[in-house]
């Protein structure tokens, strides 16, 4: 769901990420929630940063996959389109707390009337030129193929060429087009390759990309006369523009590119460039070699890194409508909740490699790591502090060397996480925070603040905790280590975190979790005494049976 930017202070430094735009031939997945998950979580901990965050998803609504999918739903591109947006796309944010701040769709005046600027622009500068195009074209990939990427196809398929992805036959397409002279940008990829390693990241996509570009680039087909569903050409409205050369652009329109407005033309020089697009590792070299060429022909700065992630596979192959492996977000979250799901896929899977989901994994994880590790230990603070000290927060004594250890922990979880986040590893960022987590439960186990309890001065006659005993002292540095938790883990398991700073009595006088700066997160001794801790809802009920 979109929200309202909170104003940031000026000069502070600025986050510009984006999802793909998701084509809406079908419903999605947890394939497509896992990219935009890992979005939310990444922005969501730019903008704990205090940065200017910009949040973009959105859908990618033309092209011959989305005219067929109407055509055989019995109704019109435009039709179809606007009720997967409405019916399935845009709720689907809502279920996994996803907080964009913007959703993009190409069929949107503000996008179709930018592309066709754009590429009059290129048009008029002679990059765009006529010709004619033959060979094999995937409509599922919306893309020609080169004959060795194609795979012998078995079975029902015997004797034909398959696409390697989506396991389908391609069509021989012979079009008269036009074209974008890519290949005149190969020296400048293979440099900008080399000079920035960081464009293309992880680095087994960076060498694919590299192999790609030195194996020759040919110019690029940008569009098709056989059928309308698209964006028209400028100067020749009996073609419309090739699907990917309008949806690549979508991440510089949104934002303001070639605004009439004033005011959206000075986001786009305060956002642009974009400073991580996450894209699964199937669209690489859609992202990694013609969209730069397209700015570098356009003369606009380049995005600072295209990320692809590693496929969510179900038995083995990659998750997908048309195979039946394709399984709903809301399969999961109405059993797990959206924070579990969270949590589950930015942890069990190491960003940019592939993945198994296993219901098995999951349901494990969720007990060992969520309830019995995370809001386990949440529960058993807050129930010592209300059993001892009335649920109010005591003033501890003096420390030991095991308050200062778990300190220590905490201190290295905010800077390795945060390190993690740097290197776009949402995973490693978890493990990290993780360390705190599983470090608390050690040192609880290891003080056994319930036998010192009985210590004799520890409580009063009627029972009741005593002000800067050992007793205080225990509970005090658990309560400061949950709540670096909470503002660490906020990102991630929004709903939990906040349910956690609530109970911890943390709404004032700190004020709302967003303005609890990453940074700030190990410095322990920030809640005062008297804060009222509660024992709330638990934050990750078991399950013990799923």
């Amino acid at each position: 769901m979109a929200h309202d930017e909170t104003a940031a202070p000026a000069g502070t430094q600025s986050f510009y990420l984006t999802t793909p735009i998701y084509y809406v031939n079908d419903a999605p997945h947890i394939g497509h929630a896992y990219t935009t998950v890992a979005g939310d979580v990444l922005t969501r901990w730019h903008r704990q940063r205090q940065e200017r965050v910009w949040f973009l998803t959105g859908t990618d609504e033309h092209g011959q996959k989305v005219m067929r999918t109407a055509e055989a739903n019995g109704v019109t591109p435009q039709e179809w389109a606007d009720r997967l947006v409405e019916s399935s796309w845009k709720p689907v944010l809502e279920t996994l707390d996803a907080r964009n701040d913007d959703f993009i769709r190409t069929t949107q005046p503000r996008h179709t009337e930018r592309v066709q600027k754009f590429i009059s622009q290129l048009h008029a500068k002679g990059e765009i030129y006529a010709g004619s195009y033959e060979g094999p074209y995937c409509v599922g990939c919306e893309e020609y193929k080169l004959p060795g990427e194609l795979v012998d196809g078995t079975g029902e398929y015997e004797g034909l060429k398959l696409c390697p992805i989506h396991s389908r036959p391609v069509e021989m397409l012979s079009e008269q087009n036009y074209f974008f002279k890519m290949s005149a940008y190969a020296d400048r990829l293979l440099a900008l390759y080399e000079e920035h390693p960081e464009f293309v990241q992880p680095a087994s996509a960076r060498n694919e990309v590299l192999a790609f570009v030195k194996s020759g680039l040919q110019d690029l087909s940008i569009s098709r006369n056989t059928f309308d569903w698209g964006i028209p050409i400028p100067w020749d409205t009996s073609h419309v523009l090739y699907v990917w050369f309008d949806a690549l652009l979508n991440y510089a329109t949104a934002i303001g590119l070639e605004s009439d407005d004033e005011a959206e033309r000075e986001r786009f020089a305060a956002t642009w460039p974009a400073d991580v697009h996450l894209v699964g590792k199937d669209i690489l070299r859609f992202h990694a070699v013609i969209w730069p060429a397209m700015l570098m022909a356009a003369g606009l700065p380049l995005p600072k890194t295209i990320f692809a992630h590693g496929w969510l596979l179900v038995g083995g192959e990659k998750m997908s409508k048309s195979k039946l492996t394709g399984i709903a977000p809301t399969q999961i979250t109405d059993v797990f909740g959206s924070d579990a799901f969270r949590y589950y896929f930015m942890r069990a899977i190491p960003f940019g490699q592939d993945g198994s989901f296993s219901w098995e994994d999951l349901s494990a994880r969720y007990n060992a790591e969520l309830a019995n590790g995370f809001g386990n230990l949440a529960s058993r603070v807050a129930a010592m502090i209300s059993k001892n000290f009335g649920g109010s927060l005591p003033r501890p004594g003096s420390s030991s060397d095991a308050e200062t250890a778990l300190q220590e922990v905490a201190a290295a979880a905010v800077a390795q996480a945060e390190a993690a986040i740097d290197r776009i590893s949402p995973n490693e960022a978890i493990n990290a925070v993780w360390t705190l987590v599983d470090a608390t439960n050690l040192y609880l186990t290891e003080q056994e603040p319930w036998k010192v309890a009985k210590l004799p001065g520890e409580t009063t006659e009627s029972g009741a905790g005593v002000e800067g005993g050992r007793l205080a002292t225990i509970l005090v540095t658990a309560a400061e280590a949950l709540r670096t938790l909470a503002v660490l883990l906020n990102p991630v398991v929004p709903k939990a975190a906040q349910g956690l700073w609530t109970a911890l009595g943390a709404e004032e006088p700190l004020g709302p979790l967003d303005d609890q700066p990453v940074q700030t997160a190990a410095h322990f001794g920030t809640l005062p005494a008297g804060t009222r801790v509660t024992k709330g809802a638990s934050l990750f009920p078991r399950l013990d049976e799923v």
